[in-house]
């Protein structure tokens, strides 16, 4: 497996191909990644350990998304049996994605953790409780500190699990190491991932003053009510969805395609190999 190094404007590539991407299939994608949410929102209900197992189930769903996310560039459709893709290639694997799950749900608790301290748990039991956020709340000191310090906190725990799931699935990396090789190639990309995220920081900027046109003139025409606040939940979803469709390209250019004997077939679909418009060596 090799790291590959890619120039800062590959970033905004990456953006566009995951627009692009989602558009070939957008019935298809947006319906996968509200499965995946509405799976692990139904998890959470179960008693005492339903948030631990959400959590656990992130990157599985992060993985499913990049495969039909590769699906979907390859001219297929994909179907929800990507939801369980992370369940159906061999034990080891398995063991490997539940492995990568339970270190997240870790690092996630011990971030919320550690906030707590600031904030007696205040901004933990909004995030992940409910809990009701009133003005004075959002006001107190201690609470923006502690929203602050998760928000540090939870970005380098992100780099670790970026491409940890891909490597994992298609390049068979213990989970540990997948944990290394990812937070090594989101730094040494560091440029491409800048542009990266000001691109998809426009673009939710772009949709959200879309969505709060398309409200008003529904206001304007007297069809305001339930179907804004549809509108503001479906643009919501669609972007997101959108933003997990373009993941599948960050980790295609910084990693070389995994390498699959004759003799042994692959592991799913692999990440597509790259158009020869995209910038960056392979």
């Amino acid at each position: 497996m090799k790291l590959h190094i890619v120039p800062a404007r590959t970033g905004m590539a990456w953006v566009k191909l995951g627009i692009r991407a989602f558009w070939r299939q957008p019935m298809a994608l947006a319906a996968l990644f509200f499965m995946t949410m509405a799976s692990m929102s139904l998890a959470t209900l179960i008693p005492l350990v339903g948030p631990a197992i959400a959590l656990v189930l992130l990157p599985s769903a992060t993985l499913a998304m990049m495969v039909a996310a590769a699906e979907a560039t390859q001219g297929r459709f994909p179907t929800p049996a990507v939801l369980l893709v992370a369940f159906r290639t061999g034990r080891q694997r398995l063991r490997d994605m539940l492995t990568l799950g339970a270190l997240y749900a870790v690092g996630f608790l011990g971030v919320m953790a550690l906030s707590a301290l600031l904030d007696d748990g205040q901004f933990a039991k909004v995030y992940l409780g409910g809990a009701p956020l009133s003005k004075e709340l959002a006001e107190d000191a201690s609470f923006q500190s502690a929203m602050w310090l998760a928000m540090a906190l939870y970005l380098p725990l992100s780099l670790l699990f970026w491409h940890a799931p891909g490597l994992v699935h298609w390049h068979g990396v213990p989970p540990v190491k997948a944990l290394f090789f990812s937070i090594v190639a989101c730094i040494r990309n560091f440029g491409a991932f800048f542009v990266y995220g000001l691109g998809w920081l426009f673009v939710f900027l772009l949709g959200g003053v879309v969505v709060t046109l398309v409200t008003a003139l529904l206001a304007v025409l007297g069809l305001a009510g339930a179907a804004s606040g549809g509108i503001m939940v479906g643009g919501a979803m669609m972007l997101a969805a959108m933003f997990f469709t373009s993941v599948v390209f960050t980790f295609r250019d910084c990693f070389e395609p995994p390498y699959h004997p004759a003799n042994e077939a692959p592991h799913d679909d692999a990440p597509p190999p790259p158009p020869a418009s995209t910038p960056g060596p392979l």
